[in-house]
Parts: structure tokens; sequence; C-alpha cells
């Protein structure tokens, strides 16, 4: 009997495409849902890395031509009002509203330091806005595909012991390919979570670095312009 049943389980077919074509309707829609979230996931990662590093080679190329002397006036004529790069627009936001607050006699109007850190706080903050844009997906999958996964399990394994009453038979060509289909569906759910939350935590590090990059260099600029105020 033993070999029998051994015999039976060597001719079932294990390879992921016949688990998945074995699954119920629910487990074979879990298991899409995971395959679709695992490849949502991943091609955010894919751009938000892209994104990272061309935002940080933008801000060192823009670093060494804000420091390099060369006038800042200079600098904005030569950048224009709507630059490509994010440190780019930040200095621009600082540096229209500097323009914005001389009056035709040349003279400041009053408040100018307050409106020119308020207007590269506002850029700052859609820059931040624009770099965190996708970080929720990735949230999102991280924290509820292992959940997602889980159910599909419960409801494969609730139909394999389904399966198991109605032929009244326990042996292993029964019962192993059940809890296989079941078990596959909370391996997709650990495959699309866990590259997640990984890249979640480091993407959110990285974005955190950059707008506090940002955020120095508005500082550092703030100070430039009140010396000028204040000369």
């Amino acid at each position: 009997m033993e070999a029998e049943t051994l015999a039976l389980a060597q001719e079932i077919d294990f390879s992921l495409w016949a688990l998945f074509a074995r699954a119920t309707l629910i487990v074979k829609l879990v298991m899409l849902m995971l395959i679709v979230a695992s490849f949502w996931a991943w091609s955010i990662i894919v751009q938000k890395l892209i994104t990272y590093r061309s935002a940080r080679r933008e801000a060192d190329r823009f670093d060494q031509r804000f420091w390099s002397g060369e006038p800042l006036d200079a600098l904005f004529d030569e950048i224009g009002a709507e630059p490509g790069g994010q440190s780019e627009r930040i200095f621009a936001a600082g540096m229209m509203e500097w323009r914005r607050s001389h009056r035709n006699d040349g003279g400041l109007i009053a408040g100018a330091t307050a409106r020119i850190d308020r207007s590269m706080d506002v850029a700052i903050a859609k820059e931040s806005e624009t770099l965190q844009g996708g970080l929720s997906i990735l949230a999102t999958v991280g924290s509820t595909a292992p959940f997602i996964g889980l159910f599909g399990t419960v409801w494969g394994i609730m139909n394999a012991f389904i399966e198991i009453a109605e032929q009244q038979n326990t042996n292993i060509a029964v019962v192993a390919p059940g809890i296989a289909e079941a078990l596959l569906a909370t391996g997709l759910g650990l495959l699309a979570a866990i590259p997640a939350v990984i890249f979640y935590n480091k993407l959110s590090a990285d974005c955190d670095r950059i707008v506090a990059g940002y955020e120095a260099f508005a500082d550092e600029f703030a100070t430039i312009l009140s010396r000028q105020l204040d000369g």
C-alpha cells in the first residue's frame, strides 16, 4: 500500500505552473494579485533608485555651481525661472522672491527674509512630495501581502480538507497537492512583501537624506541673502 501511495505521489506534478493550475479560483486570484503586487513594487523600486540617484547627482552639480563664486543673479539668469533640477527649483524660488521684494527705487519691502524662507520651504515641500511618491505603495505591499498570501493558504487548506473528507482518503497522494498549492500562496505573499519592506526602509532613508540636503542648502542660501539685506 505504501509503495502504491509513493508511486502515485511521484506521478503528481509539483511544478509552480501545475500548482497554480490545480488551485481553486479564489487561490488563483490571490496568487495573481500577489504576482501583480510584486511586479508593481519592483517597478517602483527601480524607478525610485534611478530618481534618487539622479537627484543626488543634480544636487552635487548645482552645489558646485552655487559655490563656484558666480554671482547669484547671473546664476539665476542662466538657469531661468523654471529650471529642470530639484535644487535649481529651490534656488529659483528663493531668487524670484528676492527680486520681487525689491521696490522700484531699489529698496526692499519689509519682511523679505520671511517670504524668501517660505518660498523655499514651499519648493522643498513640493520636491519632497514628488520624491516620496510611490513609497506608500511599497509600505502597503509590504504590510498586506503576507496576510493576503495567508488568506490564500487558509482557503487552499480548507478545500484540501474538504477533498480529503469527500474521498475518505488521507494518503499523501491526496493530501500533498492541496497543501502544496495552499502554501504557494504564502510563498508568493512573502516574495512580494520582503523586497517591498527592505526597499521601503532604504528608499525612505535615502529620501530623507536628499530632503535634508535641500533644507541645508535653503538655510545656507537664506543666510547669504540675509547678509546682503543687513549690508
